[in-house]
């Protein structure tokens, strides 16, 4: 029986039993199971590719199979999602290679049905059933992109048609690994030199001037210099955004929902190690993971607070040079990463707005007369993003917009990201 694919399944029905997320269910798998890089490579696509695409497989198994949709077990359903994705999306699997490993992994009673299924699936042409796109645009989008309709509506309705379709299209696309050069130990030329030194592929980013691409498909911690702390793992978006804050050395910094603590690392080497950034968080179980990668990092003047970004603390008021509100959000701009956010109602983000916008007002105050206040987001729906600002700012006029930008997939390269920077004015 072949490992990667078992794992595969294993980890689909973890996924669908318990609601984990699916890099968590992952990287426990890998770690638990003795992988070849081949092998390892393979689960992943295989994981990563089901879920992305589960809307237009399940149209794929709703057209051919005999049985009705209750009547597919979770798991069965699940292992024609894994045969059909290999045969539709994978060029280098044979289809009968696809069919037969997925027809060992069935259970005994449902063998006969898996069979019949993936045969009648190549004998379709391998089509997937796409409805028009001018009679139904929404179904449309839904089964090609493989979004939930309520989000092909928000989409819609927030771009048009043929933007939501770009978007869609462009989150499809797997993105490259981005590193944060860690500046305070190497130059990002020199760890250029080294990655390439090593036989992998990597570039400098585009308009990050810290940022690395590592084209190939590697794990991080296996990367020449990890264990040195001579990078860390940031979207060039959010990097953008670390740049747009100015940190700079001697300054107070206060990150008020920092975890899981890329943009503090960002700002503490914009400062040369030599100031203070608070890094804040509601959970207190996350932070050790910040501390933990300040150390990796060798950054000395970071340090960790609990707390809820809406809930004033009168010691901060108005001594802070730099607070960044990068606050909780829909997500709606990183489905390449997260591809469960593909089938989240926008509707169960409702509340979000109002919670971002406390979170802007009180940790306003925090900012010293002259100092600069960023409020991001990694979401593109403008209800969470310059909708607050405006909000915002028509209710304190002590503050004055100096930039506002969103970052797309397809225009920028970068997660789908909105940063707004304002200055609070001197007197």
């Amino acid at each position: 029986m072949d490992q990667a694919r078992k794992i595969a399944w294993d980890v689909l029905n973890q996924c669908d039993s318990s609601e984990k997320y699916s890099n968590l269910a992952l990287d426990t798998a890998i770690k638990r199971a003795s992988l070849t890089p081949a092998d390892r490579s393979l689960l992943t696509a295989l994981v990563y590719g089901v879920i992305e695409k589960q809307i237009t497989l399940d149209a794929c198994i709703d057209r051919l199979a005999t049985r009705r949709d209750g009547e597919i077990a979770p798991n069965v359903r699940n292992l024609l999602r894994l045969g059909i994705y290999q045969m539709a999306f994978m060029d280098r699997i044979p289809d009968h290679a696809a069919t037969n490993e997925t027809v060992t992994l069935a259970p005994k009673r449902a063998k006969s049905f898996v069979n019949a299924v993936l045969r009648a699936f190549i004998r379709s042409g391998k089509t997937v059933p796409v409805p028009p796109r001018e009679e139904d645009p929404i179904r449309y989008l839904s089964v090609k992109y493989s979004f939930c309709e309520a989000l092909c509506e928000a989409f819609v309705a927030e771009f048009g048609m043929c933007r939501a379709e770009e978007l869609f299209a462009a989150f499809g696309k797997q993105p490259p690994l981005t590193l944060r050069v860690n500046s305070l130990r190497i130059t990002r030329e020199e760890l250029l030199n080294q990655l390439h030194t090593a036989g992998i592929t990597a570039e400098p980013t585009r308009e990050s001037p810290c940022g690395i691409h590592v084209l190939d498909r590697i794990p991080v911690t296996e990367l020449n210099g990890f264990s040195e702390g001579l990078f860390f793992v940031q979207d060039e978006a959010s990097q953008l955004c670390v740049n747009a804050l100015d940190a700079r050395e001697g300054m107070t910094v206060l990150d008020v929902c920092a975890c899981p603590g890329s943009k503090s690392f960002g700002a503490a080497m914009d400062m040369q190690n030599c100031g203070r950034v608070i890094a804040c968080d509601l959970h207190a179980n996350k932070l050790s993971l910040v501390k933990s990668g300040a150390e990796r990092l060798g950054i000395s003047i970071l340090q960790t607070e609990a707390r809820d970004a809406r809930t004033p603390n009168g010691a901060w008021i108005a001594q802070a040079d730099r607070v960044l509100c990068d606050v909780p959000c829909s997500g709606f701009g990183v489905f390449a990463k997260k591809p469960e956010l593909r089938y989240k109602d926008p509707a169960k983000s409702a509340a979000l707005p109002d919670i971002q916008l406390a979170i802007l007002k009180n940790a306003s105050a925090y900012v010293r007369p002259g100092g600069r206040l960023v409020y991001s987001t990694c979401t593109l729906l403008s209800e969470e993003n310059g909708h607050n600002v405006s909000r915002f700012l028509a209710a304190d006029p002590s503050f004055s917009l100096v930039e506002e930008r969103t970052l797309f997939p397809d225009i920028d390269g970068t997660d789908g990201f909105f940063y707004a920077v304002m200055e609070r004015t001197n007197a």
